[in-house]
């Protein structure tokens, strides 16, 4: 039998600006993004957490604790009516907006919106409000803003190119997440003229000529083979294959991140 809600809803404005009614305390969640899927678990809400992607990777038993419904761009809507959710977790950048919009017609689904290290921390403080867990949130936040701001400054940072994709090559460029990080681990982008992530040629790497290139390990799996493909094209660069999850992973992931980016500082 259904539980009612202990109090009434909960309205809140997620990061897309929209408004969003949700039963509060939620007792049926589906999180439809891995950044905050593994954000619900460390802030202790996995009895709640009853649907999640195949991408959810982490934790590693997330996806036998609650039932997988799809990637994060294609969505089993069948599984998702079946579980019943009274809130989902969804993102701008890594859902699709029809799914989304369909979803958003029959139960409350709240959306992040992240370019920025202060963006992901207002995503983890207002997941933890609308989720149940606002202390946890805030404490977990107020953490990983305190490591960040502990990093050395670095008084001439190296440039880099940080590629996300091969064949095409793709990058990280200006408006993205991991363009604040970098910046933030001792980086400046030598694509920063351009937006999002463009894909570029061999010839426009050389031409930029980038200190540092900084092969993530994802969404593409780049590995030491690849070194030398890279290494040919800027002989004299630096090419290092780094973790894209504490890069690019905007949740409680990010409690890790700050130790990660002063290994990557020049020693």
């Amino acid at each position: 039998m259904d539980l009612p809600p202990l109090f009434p809803p909960l309205t809140v404005t997620d990061q897309m600006g929209r408004r969003v009614a949700v039963p509060f305390p939620p007792q049926r969640i589906v999180s439809l993004v891995p950044s905050q899927t593994e954000l619900l678990f460390d802030l202790g809400l996995s009895g709640k957490v009853v649907g999640v992607t195949k991408f959810c990777i982490h934790p590693a038993h997330a996806r036998t604790k609650a039932t997988v419904v799809g990637g994060t761009k294609n969505f089993d809507f069948a599984k998702i009516a079946a579980l019943k959710p009274d809130l989902i977790l969804g993102n701008k950048e890594e859902n699709y907006q029809e799914g989304i919009e369909q979803l958003a017609a029959k139960y409350p689904v709240w959306l992040s919106d992240i370019a920025t290290l202060d963006e992901a921390l207002a995503m983890i403080r207002q997941v933890g409000l609308v989720a149940g867990a606002p202390e946890r949130a805030r404490q977990l936040a107020d953490a990983i803003g305190a490591s960040f701001a502990q990093l050395p400054s670095v008084a001439l940072p190296r440039s880099a190119a940080y590629f996300i994709w091969r064949k095409p090559y793709m990058v990280a460029a200006t408006g993205t997440f991991i363009d604040d990080l970098l910046g933030r681990a001792g980086f400046t982008n030598v694509f920063a003229g351009q937006a999002r992530y463009p894909e570029i040629t061999a010839e426009q790497l050389a031409q930029a000529a980038p200190d540092v290139i900084l092969l993530s390990s994802e969404p593409y799996p780049f590995g030491h083979k690849h070194v030398a493909e890279f290494q040919a094209i800027c002989p004299t660069a630096e090419v290092r294959i780094v973790d894209g999850e504490l890069f690019s992973w905007y949740g409680s992931r990010l409690q890790h991140s700050a130790a990660y980016f002063r290994t990557l500082l020049p020693q």
